[in-house]
């Protein structure tokens, strides 16, 4: 079987965040990137099947040289060969257009994405991806067996969970559930090392429409002032809720 990991390259949620150009472009001075998390339970998972089903496991990026560390992180891990798409990540048609590309090339089996990344939300190129490829789709997952060419997933749906079984070649939107958080990885020094041996190609991208473009970023309003009311004076706190906040 024959496992691509698509890996965004985001910003640690504890950076801080800032903008340059009059808030038209991300300012990624002192900025620490990473593994997109929903990414990362993907890619454990995949680590899984290599183990104990011998998959092969490739991981696949769409950005320039500033994401080949997040692409060693990944071989730290246990992927078997990187893949670059050179080329701006902006919309997430355009990104999926790439991916698509390296997936039709690349014939694989099963293609594990984050449901979304961190930074925009989109939440959308898994699915494209598997649009594109004419391949079965499964978001939001939280459990995936395979047995032969047939996948078994189990996805987060309003008020629980469901079961469906479909067959391979499959997209998955994964997040957390498809692994816990204490079965993530850290790269050993071992894992270090031989990633630096490990194949990171760099493809050219395809043609493809962008489809929209960041006009000007803003941060979200600062929170207000607040105010303090004595565990006693419930009136006041009513007061206050029905009259100022408006709450009740």
């Amino acid at each position: 079987m024959k496992i691509l990991v698509c890996i965004s390259h985001v910003p640690d949620t504890t950076s801080k965040i800032n903008f340059t150009d009059g808030d038209t472009k991300f300012d990624t001075n002192g900025v620490q990137f990473v593994i997109n998390p929903n990414d990362e339970f993907g890619l454990t998972r995949a680590m899984w099947f290599k183990e104990k089903q011998g998959a092969s496991v490739d991981v696949v990026n769409v950005g320039g040289p500033e994401t080949e560390p997040t692409l060693r992180k990944a071989l730290a891990i246990g992927a078997d060969n990187a893949i670059r798409v050179n080329t701006e990540a902006t919309d997430g048609f355009y990104v999926a257009k790439q991916l698509a590309k390296v997936v039709q090339d690349g014939g694989y089996d099963l293609v594990i994405g984050g449901r979304e990344s961190i930074d925009y939300n989109g939440g959308m190129v898994p699915g494209m991806v598997a649009a594109i490829t004419g391949a079965n789709f499964v978001n939001t997952c939280i459990g995936l067996e395979i047995e032969g060419d047939v996948a078994t997933a189990i996805r987060e749906i309003d008020g629980g969970k469901e079961t469906s079984t479909t067959k391979l070649p499959l997209v998955v939107g994964g997040q957390k559930g498809l692994v816990e958080e204490s079965d993530l990885r850290i790269p050993n020094m071992r894992g270090i090392m031989m990633a630096r041996k490990k194949p990171l190609t760099v493809v050219d991208p395809v043609d493809a429409d962008h489809e929209t473009k960041a006009v000007q970023f803003q941060k979200p309003a600062p929170k207000g002032d607040v105010k303090l009311v004595s565990p006693d004076n419930v009136q006041e706190l009513i007061d206050l809720l029905h009259n100022e906040a408006k709450a009740i």
